[in-house]
């Protein structure tokens, strides 16, 4: 007997990512940027038309000096590109979230995705 599938199931493939260094320059602030390790995640929402990224990032001693637990923005930068996200909801680990919507800091899909238009 085969199992039933849900066609809207997902799975970790679902989502687009990046894990590694980035550079965090926090609005309104004269400072230098931060060298942060990042883990981000997103994924197309199709109910706003709207691409969501978010993720985490790793403790910084710099970052919580300047913050100090509360929510700013900040230009994320890592080696696929850079975008403007809000840093929020510190975990109990002492890591900030970061959320952003449309163009991610990270790389999304590839060629492989693509799918042509039958003519």
């Amino acid at each position: 007997m085969t199992q039933p599938t849900d066609e809207h199931q997902h799975t970790e493939d679902d989502e687009d990512g990046y894990r590694g260094p980035a550079s965090l320059r926090l609005e309104s602030r004269d400072a230098e940027p931060l060298e942060v390790e990042v883990t981000l995640r997103g994924h197309f929402e199709p109910l706003d038309g709207r691409y969501h990224w978010y993720g985490r990032v790793a403790v910084h001693a710099g970052l919580e000096e300047a913050l100090g637990g509360k929510k700013a923005t900040a230009l994320l930068t890592t080696p696929h590109g850079e975008a403007v996200g809000e840093l929020s909801d510190v975990d109990p680990w002492g890591r900030y979230r970061i959320v952003g919507t449309s163009t991610p800091p990270f790389a999304v899909g590839g060629p492989e995705d693509l799918v042509e238009e039958a003519s």
